[in-house]
Protein backbone atom coordinates (compact mmCIF):
# COMPACT_ATOMS: atom_id res chain seq x y z
CA UNK A 1 0.00 0.00 0.00
CA UNK A 2 1.35 3.35 -0.66
CA UNK A 3 2.01 5.23 2.38
CA UNK A 4 -0.18 8.64 2.95
CA UNK A 5 1.16 12.09 3.74
CA UNK A 6 0.82 12.85 7.41
CA UNK A 7 -1.40 15.81 7.65
CA UNK A 8 -1.01 18.23 10.49
CA UNK A 9 -4.36 19.85 11.70
CA UNK A 10 -5.20 22.89 13.10
CA UNK A 11 -2.70 23.33 16.04
CA UNK A 12 -0.04 22.00 13.87
CA UNK A 13 -0.49 18.50 15.22
CA UNK A 14 -0.06 15.85 13.12
CA UNK A 15 -3.75 14.63 12.19
CA UNK A 16 -3.75 11.02 13.46
CA UNK A 17 -6.94 10.30 11.64
CA UNK A 18 -4.87 10.91 8.41
CA UNK A 19 -1.41 10.19 9.50
CA UNK A 20 -2.37 6.79 11.27
CA UNK A 21 -4.62 5.13 9.46
CA UNK A 22 -7.72 3.26 9.69
CA UNK A 23 -6.25 1.30 12.87
CA UNK A 24 -5.72 4.56 14.59
CA UNK A 25 -8.84 5.96 13.11
CA UNK A 26 -10.93 3.62 14.76
CA UNK A 27 -8.62 3.62 17.86
CA UNK A 28 -9.78 7.53 18.26
CA UNK A 29 -13.62 6.86 17.88
CA UNK A 30 -13.86 3.65 19.95
CA UNK A 31 -12.46 6.40 22.70
CA UNK A 32 -14.35 8.79 21.68
CA UNK A 33 -17.49 6.43 22.46
CA UNK A 34 -15.76 5.15 25.47
CA UNK A 35 -15.76 9.20 26.16
CA UNK A 36 -19.26 9.67 25.46
CA UNK A 37 -20.38 6.62 27.40
CA UNK A 38 -18.46 7.50 30.17
CA UNK A 39 -20.30 10.87 29.99
CA UNK A 40 -23.44 9.36 29.38
CA UNK A 41 -23.06 7.23 32.69
CA UNK A 42 -21.92 10.17 34.45
CA UNK A 43 -24.76 12.03 32.96
CA UNK A 44 -27.23 9.07 34.03
CA UNK A 45 -25.53 8.60 37.16
CA UNK A 46 -26.59 12.16 37.80
CA UNK A 47 -29.84 12.46 36.84
CA UNK A 48 -30.12 9.45 38.81
CA UNK A 49 -28.70 11.02 41.97
CA UNK A 50 -30.58 13.82 40.87
CA UNK A 51 -33.74 12.08 40.70
CA UNK A 52 -33.08 10.48 44.37
CA UNK A 53 -32.14 14.44 45.64
CA UNK A 54 -35.60 15.66 44.08
CA UNK A 55 -36.90 12.41 46.14
CA UNK A 56 -35.67 13.15 48.99
CA UNK A 57 -36.71 16.82 48.69
CA UNK A 58 -39.98 15.66 48.03
CA UNK A 59 -39.89 13.54 50.90
CA UNK A 60 -38.26 16.23 52.81
CA UNK A 61 -40.59 19.08 51.84
CA UNK A 62 -43.44 16.41 52.59
CA UNK A 63 -41.81 15.77 55.90
CA UNK A 64 -41.75 19.53 56.71
CA UNK A 65 -45.49 19.81 55.59
CA UNK A 66 -46.36 17.27 57.49
CA UNK A 67 -44.42 18.61 60.36
CA UNK A 68 -45.66 21.95 59.77
CA UNK A 69 -49.29 20.38 59.15
CA UNK A 70 -48.41 19.28 63.30
CA UNK A 71 -47.33 21.81 64.23
CA UNK A 72 -50.47 23.79 63.25
CA UNK A 73 -52.07 21.19 65.38
CA UNK A 74 -49.60 21.66 67.94
CA UNK A 75 -50.62 24.96 68.23
CA UNK A 76 -54.54 24.59 67.80
CA UNK A 77 -54.11 22.43 70.27
CA UNK A 78 -52.11 24.72 72.20
CA UNK A 79 -54.40 27.59 72.31
CA UNK A 80 -57.23 25.06 73.11
CA UNK A 81 -55.59 23.98 76.21
CA UNK A 82 -54.52 27.58 77.07
CA UNK A 83 -58.01 28.78 76.67
CA UNK A 84 -59.13 25.72 78.66
CA UNK A 85 -56.44 26.33 81.03
CA UNK A 86 -57.93 29.83 81.43
CA UNK A 87 -61.26 29.07 81.61
CA UNK A 88 -60.15 26.70 84.91
CA UNK A 89 -58.16 29.22 86.05
CA UNK A 90 -61.24 31.66 86.17
CA UNK A 91 -63.56 28.64 87.45
CA UNK A 92 -60.75 28.05 90.19
CA UNK A 93 -61.25 31.26 90.99
CA UNK A 94 -64.97 30.86 90.97
CA UNK A 95 -64.82 28.01 93.21
CA UNK A 96 -62.08 29.21 95.48
CA UNK A 97 -64.51 32.95 95.91
CA UNK A 98 -67.80 30.12 96.51
CA UNK A 99 -65.06 27.89 98.74
CA UNK A 100 -65.16 31.06 100.65
CA UNK A 101 -68.16 32.28 100.96
CA UNK A 102 -69.36 28.69 101.71
CA UNK A 103 -66.67 28.57 104.63
CA UNK A 104 -67.88 32.51 105.77
CA UNK A 105 -71.71 30.46 105.38
CA UNK A 106 -70.56 27.49 107.24
CA UNK A 107 -69.15 29.64 110.23
CA UNK A 108 -72.58 31.48 109.93
CA UNK A 109 -74.43 28.21 110.10
CA UNK A 110 -72.67 26.69 112.77
CA UNK A 111 -73.18 30.34 114.68
CA UNK A 112 -77.03 29.66 114.14
CA UNK A 113 -76.98 26.04 114.86
CA UNK A 114 -75.63 26.97 118.31
CA UNK A 115 -77.95 29.02 118.72
CA UNK A 116 -80.57 26.84 117.74
CA UNK A 117 -78.98 23.99 120.22
CA UNK A 118 -79.22 26.27 122.96
CA UNK A 119 -82.85 27.24 122.05
CA UNK A 120 -83.57 23.50 121.64
CA UNK A 121 -82.51 23.06 124.77
CA UNK A 122 -84.62 25.99 126.14
CA UNK A 123 -87.66 24.37 124.41
CA UNK A 124 -87.31 21.00 125.03
CA UNK A 125 -86.94 21.53 128.74
CA UNK A 126 -90.31 23.85 128.30
CA UNK A 127 -91.62 21.27 126.50
CA UNK A 128 -90.72 18.62 128.89
CA UNK A 129 -92.36 20.56 131.88
CA UNK A 130 -95.55 21.60 129.16
CA UNK A 131 -95.72 18.23 129.43
CA UNK A 132 -95.52 17.57 132.72
CA UNK A 133 -98.04 19.92 133.26
CA UNK A 134 -100.24 18.50 130.86
CA UNK A 135 -100.38 14.97 131.92
CA UNK A 136 -100.92 16.64 135.41
CA UNK A 137 -103.97 18.42 133.66
CA UNK A 138 -105.29 15.30 132.22
CA UNK A 139 -104.86 13.41 135.14
CA UNK A 140 -107.07 16.20 136.92
CA UNK A 141 -109.14 16.37 134.26
CA UNK A 142 -109.80 12.62 134.21
CA UNK A 143 -110.64 12.65 138.39
CA UNK A 144 -112.74 15.53 137.52
CA UNK A 145 -114.70 13.60 134.57
CA UNK A 146 -114.34 10.30 136.85
CA UNK A 147 -115.99 12.52 139.87
CA UNK A 148 -118.80 14.09 137.24
CA UNK A 149 -119.80 10.19 136.49
CA UNK A 150 -119.86 9.21 139.67
CA UNK A 151 -121.92 12.73 140.56
CA UNK A 152 -124.56 11.69 137.67
CA UNK A 153 -124.77 8.03 138.92
CA UNK A 154 -125.44 9.32 142.36
CA UNK A 155 -128.27 12.12 140.91
CA UNK A 156 -129.67 8.88 138.55
CA UNK A 157 -129.76 6.87 141.71
CA UNK A 158 -131.83 9.81 143.29
CA UNK A 159 -134.20 10.42 140.75
CA UNK A 160 -134.90 6.57 140.56
CA UNK A 161 -135.59 6.39 144.51
CA UNK A 162 -139.41 5.95 144.08
CA UNK A 163 -139.14 3.17 141.73
CA UNK A 164 -136.32 1.08 143.88
CA UNK A 165 -137.68 1.38 147.63
CA UNK A 166 -141.27 -0.63 145.32
CA UNK A 167 -138.44 -2.58 143.87
CA UNK A 168 -137.34 -3.20 147.33
CA UNK A 169 -140.94 -3.02 148.64
CA UNK A 170 -142.39 -6.25 147.11
CA UNK A 171 -140.05 -8.76 148.35
CA UNK A 172 -140.74 -7.32 152.16
CA UNK A 173 -144.11 -7.38 151.62
CA UNK A 174 -144.14 -10.80 149.54
CA UNK A 175 -141.90 -12.04 153.04
CA UNK A 176 -144.16 -10.53 155.53
CA UNK A 177 -146.85 -12.63 153.63
CA UNK A 178 -145.34 -15.88 153.65
CA UNK A 179 -143.67 -15.83 157.17
CA UNK A 180 -147.11 -14.58 158.26
CA UNK A 181 -148.58 -17.54 156.57
CA UNK A 182 -145.99 -19.56 158.64
CA UNK A 183 -146.43 -18.34 161.66
CA UNK A 184 -150.55 -18.96 161.30
CA UNK A 185 -150.17 -22.56 160.54
CA UNK A 186 -147.66 -22.92 163.32
CA UNK A 187 -150.05 -20.97 165.67
CA UNK A 188 -153.20 -22.93 164.62
CA UNK A 189 -151.31 -26.51 165.39
CA UNK A 190 -151.71 -27.67 161.66
CA UNK A 191 -148.83 -29.59 160.67
CA UNK A 192 -148.75 -29.44 157.06
CA UNK A 193 -144.77 -29.41 156.56
CA UNK A 194 -145.09 -29.36 152.92
CA UNK A 195 -146.78 -25.98 152.66
CA UNK A 196 -144.53 -24.51 155.35
CA UNK A 197 -141.67 -25.46 153.95
CA UNK A 198 -142.86 -24.24 150.58
CA UNK A 199 -143.89 -20.48 152.10
CA UNK A 200 -139.95 -20.68 153.82
CA UNK A 201 -138.76 -21.36 150.22
CA UNK A 202 -140.70 -18.29 148.77
CA UNK A 203 -139.66 -16.25 151.25
CA UNK A 204 -136.15 -16.78 151.04
CA UNK A 205 -136.51 -16.64 147.08
CA UNK A 206 -137.75 -13.02 147.83
CA UNK A 207 -135.02 -12.01 150.28
CA UNK A 208 -132.75 -13.55 147.71
CA UNK A 209 -134.06 -10.93 145.13
CA UNK A 210 -134.21 -8.62 147.65
CA UNK A 211 -130.70 -9.02 147.98
CA UNK A 212 -129.71 -9.17 144.51
CA UNK A 213 -131.60 -5.78 144.00
CA UNK A 214 -129.47 -4.15 146.91
CA UNK A 215 -126.10 -5.63 145.52
CA UNK A 216 -126.61 -3.96 141.93
CA UNK A 217 -127.15 -0.41 143.40
CA UNK A 218 -124.05 -0.98 145.77
CA UNK A 219 -122.40 -1.87 142.35
CA UNK A 220 -123.47 0.59 139.87
CA UNK A 221 -123.45 3.36 142.68
CA UNK A 222 -119.69 2.85 144.29
CA UNK A 223 -116.85 4.80 143.17
CA UNK A 224 -114.55 2.60 141.29
CA UNK A 225 -111.94 2.57 139.12
CA UNK A 226 -113.03 2.73 135.10
CA UNK A 227 -111.78 -0.64 134.42
CA UNK A 228 -111.98 -2.23 130.52
CA UNK A 229 -113.44 -5.54 130.05
CA UNK A 230 -115.79 -7.96 127.63
CA UNK A 231 -119.27 -7.05 128.17
CA UNK A 232 -122.53 -8.22 127.19
CA UNK A 233 -124.70 -5.32 125.55
CA UNK A 234 -127.98 -7.14 125.93
CA UNK A 235 -126.89 -7.83 129.46
CA UNK A 236 -125.97 -3.97 130.30
CA UNK A 237 -129.19 -2.95 128.58
CA UNK A 238 -131.74 -5.45 130.83
CA UNK A 239 -130.19 -4.39 133.58
CA UNK A 240 -130.22 -0.65 133.20
CA UNK A 241 -134.19 -1.26 132.75
CA UNK A 242 -134.62 -3.11 136.23
CA UNK A 243 -133.83 0.32 137.38
CA UNK A 244 -136.41 2.36 135.49
CA UNK A 245 -139.01 -0.29 134.79
CA UNK A 246 -141.02 0.44 137.68
CA UNK A 247 -140.70 4.41 137.07
CA UNK A 248 -142.16 3.20 133.25
CA UNK A 249 -144.79 0.91 134.71
CA UNK A 250 -146.28 3.65 137.03
CA UNK A 251 -146.51 6.22 134.06
CA UNK A 252 -147.90 3.44 132.27
CA UNK A 253 -144.97 3.76 129.43
CA UNK A 254 -144.80 0.87 126.93
CA UNK A 255 -140.84 -0.53 126.23
CA UNK A 256 -139.92 -2.44 123.14
CA UNK A 257 -137.39 -4.30 123.12
CA UNK A 258 -135.92 -5.70 119.91
CA UNK A 259 -132.12 -7.00 120.74
CA UNK A 260 -131.61 -9.25 117.92
CA UNK A 261 -131.23 -13.08 118.73
CA UNK A 262 -127.15 -12.74 118.59
CA UNK A 263 -124.72 -11.90 121.44
CA UNK A 264 -123.19 -8.76 121.21
CA UNK A 265 -120.26 -7.64 122.96
CA UNK A 266 -118.35 -4.89 123.28
CA UNK A 267 -115.27 -4.26 125.18
CA UNK A 268 -116.17 -1.44 127.94
CA UNK A 269 -116.81 -0.71 131.84
CA UNK A 270 -120.71 -2.52 132.33
CA UNK A 271 -121.04 0.22 135.16
CA UNK A 272 -120.71 2.79 132.57
CA UNK A 273 -122.08 1.37 129.49
CA UNK A 274 -125.30 1.12 132.02
CA UNK A 275 -125.35 4.49 133.28
CA UNK A 276 -125.50 5.53 129.53
CA UNK A 277 -128.80 3.75 129.24
CA UNK A 278 -130.44 4.78 132.19
CA UNK A 279 -129.74 8.58 130.98
CA UNK A 280 -131.36 7.63 128.03
CA UNK A 281 -134.31 6.05 129.42
CA UNK A 282 -134.85 8.89 131.83
CA UNK A 283 -134.21 11.44 129.20
CA UNK A 284 -136.94 9.13 126.88
CA UNK A 285 -139.50 9.02 130.42
CA UNK A 286 -139.36 12.83 131.12
CA UNK A 287 -139.54 13.33 127.39
CA UNK A 288 -142.67 11.39 126.76
CA UNK A 289 -144.61 12.99 130.09
CA UNK A 290 -147.25 14.80 128.38
CA UNK A 291 -147.66 12.52 124.90
CA UNK A 292 -150.89 10.38 124.48
CA UNK A 293 -148.95 7.71 123.07
CA UNK A 294 -146.49 6.88 125.63
CA UNK A 295 -143.90 4.29 124.54
CA UNK A 296 -140.29 4.05 124.45
CA UNK A 297 -138.40 1.31 121.16
CA UNK A 298 -134.95 0.03 122.03
CA UNK A 299 -133.26 -1.76 118.80
CA UNK A 300 -129.90 -3.65 118.60
CA UNK A 301 -128.36 -4.20 115.33
CA UNK A 302 -124.92 -5.12 113.82
CA UNK A 303 -123.04 -4.15 110.73
CA UNK A 304 -119.59 -4.71 110.05
CA UNK A 305 -117.23 -4.33 113.12
CA UNK A 306 -119.96 -2.12 115.10
CA UNK A 307 -122.88 -2.23 116.77
CA UNK A 308 -126.09 -0.10 116.19
CA UNK A 309 -127.92 0.86 119.25
CA UNK A 310 -131.54 2.91 119.12
CA UNK A 311 -133.25 4.79 121.67
CA UNK A 312 -136.58 6.10 120.36
CA UNK A 313 -139.39 7.94 121.93
CA UNK A 314 -143.02 9.19 121.20
CA UNK A 315 -142.40 12.43 122.46
CA UNK A 316 -142.61 15.74 121.03
CA UNK A 317 -138.96 15.71 119.71
CA UNK A 318 -135.99 18.17 120.14
CA UNK A 319 -136.69 21.98 119.14
CA UNK A 320 -134.93 22.78 116.14
CA UNK A 321 -131.19 24.03 116.54
CA UNK A 322 -130.44 22.13 119.77
CA UNK A 323 -129.50 18.51 118.40
CA UNK A 324 -125.89 19.46 118.77
CA UNK A 325 -126.60 21.59 121.86
CA UNK A 326 -128.03 19.00 124.08
CA UNK A 327 -124.57 17.37 124.64
CA UNK A 328 -123.77 20.19 126.42
CA UNK A 329 -122.76 20.44 130.27
CA UNK A 330 -125.60 22.04 132.33
CA UNK A 331 -128.01 22.46 128.96
CA UNK A 332 -131.30 21.15 129.71
CA UNK A 333 -135.12 21.50 127.89
CA UNK A 334 -136.48 20.79 131.18
CA UNK A 335 -137.87 23.18 133.54
CA UNK A 336 -136.14 24.81 136.46
CA UNK A 337 -135.41 22.32 139.24
CA UNK A 338 -136.26 19.29 137.16
CA UNK A 339 -132.75 18.13 135.42
CA UNK A 340 -129.20 19.10 136.08
CA UNK A 341 -127.98 19.18 132.28
CA UNK A 342 -125.14 16.45 132.98
CA UNK A 343 -126.74 13.13 131.65
CA UNK A 344 -126.99 13.59 128.23
CA UNK A 345 -123.30 15.32 128.61
CA UNK A 346 -122.06 12.12 130.90
CA UNK A 347 -123.08 9.93 128.29
CA UNK A 348 -121.40 11.85 125.75
CA UNK A 349 -118.14 11.51 127.39
CA UNK A 350 -118.32 7.86 128.21
CA UNK A 351 -119.55 7.27 124.71
CA UNK A 352 -116.23 8.88 123.32
CA UNK A 353 -114.08 7.21 126.02
CA UNK A 354 -115.55 4.11 124.45
CA UNK A 355 -114.22 4.83 121.18
CA UNK A 356 -117.95 5.31 120.22
CA UNK A 357 -119.97 8.22 118.63
CA UNK A 358 -123.61 9.55 119.53
CA UNK A 359 -126.05 10.99 117.39
CA UNK A 360 -129.49 12.52 117.71
CA UNK A 361 -132.26 12.47 114.91
CA UNK A 362 -135.45 14.28 115.83
CA UNK A 363 -138.28 16.01 114.03
CA UNK A 364 -140.51 18.32 116.03
CA UNK A 365 -144.13 16.52 117.07
CA UNK A 366 -142.18 13.09 115.91
CA UNK A 367 -140.04 11.74 119.21
CA UNK A 368 -136.37 11.83 119.19
CA UNK A 369 -134.29 8.68 118.30
CA UNK A 370 -130.50 8.80 119.49
CA UNK A 371 -127.98 6.34 117.66
CA UNK A 372 -125.34 4.64 119.72
CA UNK A 373 -122.13 3.18 117.72
CA UNK A 374 -119.79 1.21 119.52
CA UNK A 375 -116.57 -1.45 117.78
CA UNK A 376 -117.56 -4.62 118.50
CA UNK A 377 -115.02 -6.87 121.11
CA UNK A 378 -112.30 -8.95 118.89
CA UNK A 379 -113.15 -12.74 118.98
CA UNK A 380 -111.36 -14.01 122.63
CA UNK A 381 -112.18 -15.43 125.43
CA UNK A 382 -116.11 -15.69 126.87
CA UNK A 383 -117.53 -12.05 127.70
CA UNK A 384 -118.19 -11.32 131.57
CA UNK A 385 -121.01 -9.54 132.61
CA UNK A 386 -121.78 -7.01 135.66
CA UNK A 387 -122.14 -8.87 138.65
Amino acid sequence: MFAQTPTTGADGRPDRTVSDGPRECCAHLREKLEAAELRLRRSQDHRRATLHIIGDMNKANKRQSDQRKAMLHILGDYEQDRRRLARQGERLDNSRRALLHILQDSHLSNVRLEDSRKAMIHIMGDLRDTTEEMQRREQELRQKQEQLVQAGKLATLGELTTGIAHELNNPLNNIGLFLGNVIDLVELGHADKERILGDLRNAVQQVNKGAEIISHLRTFGRAAAVSRERVRLKQVIERALTLVQEQLRLREIEVQLDLGPEEVVVVGSPIQLEQVFINLLTNARDAIAGSTHKAIAITCTVASDRVAVTVRDTGPGIPAGLEQRIFDPFFTTKEVGTGTGLGLSITYGIIQDHQGTISVDSCPGEGATFLIELPLAADEEPAGGIE
